[in-house]
């Protein structure tokens, strides 16, 4: 197996910094907490002008890529359909005791289509179902962020074990079982993050010193999240991911896999399916993927 990269996104040094650079400005918003002296306005869930600042940016520049041809029509139109079918499934489950579908698709996505490709479906999606759900708030950039860097993993995860696992194996549902619920857990804490200074006032064991030390700011921090979220909501996430890749996973797997080989997306020689492959003319009738 030669590659596992898409032909225009994900491929070549200008994608990789732009995926560097947004998500380096989006790490600087999730993390602010722990290293600015930022006074939380006691009135509700305000961001500092940072992040006001920084999410136009993020998403002008995510866009103009787009507009630049750097995603070709038939890239964008798988791109629309998964994160349509991925904002209804968010809309479905409206995550409901921590119960949340909308992670199994985009982990299986960005599996099969590489990282980029995950990065912004994991963004897109998440918008497109915020408008549906009238869930438009402070929270919805972080959500996007947080759900691109999930695809953004996955993509990186197909491209570790292509070739090391049988397609649609037990071993590949086993590593994206894992996955899913790693990044279940991620997702909780990273969304408590933000708004974990104006959550609960100053005056609390584990509420936010402004310009404190970091290491009492961060035990604070994980005292509140593993005492809110991770025991319950982020648990009934993770074992939903689990659930529905072990159950749903080969087929979607399957299905996606055969999209990727007919809209010969890719440039790398095909090798049995793996993320990032291409295929050869015999393979597209191919029954075992």
């Amino acid at each position: 197996m030669t590659g596992t990269t898409m032909a225009r996104p994900g491929r070549g040094v200008g994608q990789v910094a732009l995926v560097g650079v947004v998500s380096l400005l989006g790490l600087a918003m999730f993390c602010w907490p722990l290293v600015a002296s930022v006074l939380p306005r006691s009135g509700g869930q305000s961001t500092p002008w940072l992040m006001l600042v920084l999410v136009p940016v993020l998403l002008v520049i995510v866009l103009s890529q787009v507009a630049s041809g750097g995603l070709d029509p038939r890239t964008l139109a798988m791109l629309g359909v998964l994160s349509a079918v991925n904002a209804a499934l968010r809309l479905v489950s409206a995550g409901t005791g921590g119960i949340e579908l909308v992670f199994v698709l985009l982990v299986l996505a960005g599996y099969v289509f590489g990282a980029t490709f995950g990065f912004l479906l994991g963004m897109i999606s998440l918008f497109a179902s915020a408008l549906l759900t009238a869930g438009v708030g402070p929270w919805l950039p972080f959500q996007m962020l947080a759900a691109g860097w999930i695809g953004l993993g996955a993509g990186l995860l197909g491209h570790l074990v292509a070739g090391r696992v049988r397609p649609r194996g037990r071993a590949e549902l086993a590593v994206l079982a894992g996955y899913a619920a790693v990044v279940a857990y991620a997702f909780g804490a990273l969304m408590n993050l933000w708004f974990w200074p104006f959550a609960i006032g100053g005056d609390t064991a584990v509420s936010y010193i402004p310009g404190g030390p970091l290491t009492e700011n961060l035990r604070r921090f994980l005292v509140f999240t593993v005492t809110t979220s991770t025991l319950t909501w982020d648990t009934v996430r993770a074992v939903t991911n689990v659930v529905a890749v072990l159950v749903v996973g080969s087929p979607v797997l399957g299905t996606l896999r055969r999209a990727q080989r007919r809209a010969a997306w890719m440039t790398t020689e095909y090798s049995d399916g793996y993320p990032g492959s291409v295929p050869s003319p015999a393979s597209l009738t191919s029954p075992r993927n």
